[in-house]
């Protein structure tokens, strides 16, 4: 998994040691792996430009940006609702000051453009009792009937409020969280997880 790669900018590898941890299992029933490849970026339509947003950014990437908590996505980057007229952009294709001017560039007038590369850390989470995990954990229904690919949730983990999607049907989930927290959302975590098994994946 080439795409999951600690480096020295992100200050959590005494944290984030790959291996195996919690109960003894053959296959651990959850897989984390921290994401410092991915590009964020806050994008908020201006007072009276939303629908000249939403025109623009189906123009220009070919997505319908979602008006309710729902992430969409083109193979290059992703639109995650965030809230009314708020949209996360997320990417792995382009570092993140290229993602902030790609996004002024093709949007500009009618949104406003928030780096949040160096904000938040994006903390991949997978495998078979992955869902079981999180259900015992989160404070909001993530059963497969209401909560499947391409879902989004704004929440609480433990104390940490953070930026949660599903991206398949593994389930893989993806949390965006405060950087000043990833510590600690990864230790609450580690605690949910323990019980399954995990293993912290890297490249």
């Amino acid at each position: 998994m080439s795409d999951f790669v600690l480096t020295a900018r992100t200050g959590l590898e005494r944290i984030l040691t790959p291996g195996v941890y919690g109960a003894a299992a053959a296959e651990p029933g959850l897989a984390i792996a921290l994401r410092p490849d991915v590009a964020l970026a806050m994008v908020m339509a201006r007072k009276g430009k939303q629908p000249e947003l939403e025109e623009r950014v189906h123009s220009t990437f070919g997505l319908s940006l979602p008006a309710t908590p729902r992430r969409v996505d083109n193979g290059v980057l992703s639109f995650i609702w965030a809230g009314p007229g708020r949209w996360l952009v997320a990417t792995s294709a382009h570092e993140s000051q290229t993602l902030e001017r790609i996004l002024r560039g093709e949007l500009t007038n009618a949104a406003s453009i928030v780096n949040q590369s160096d904000g938040r850390s994006v903390v991949r989470v997978r495998g078979a009792q992955a869902r079981e995990c999180l259900e015992r954990n989160l404070p909001i229904d993530i059963d497969p009937r209401v909560f499947g690919p391409g879902h989004v949730a704004l929440t609480l983990a433990g104390h940490i409020n953070v930026h949660v999607w599903q991206l398949d049907a593994t389930p893989t989930y993806e949390f965006a969280v405060p950087r000043s927290f990833t510590a600690s959302f990864c230790r609450w975590l580690f605690a949910a997880g323990a019980r399954y098994g995990y293993r912290i994946e890297s490249a």
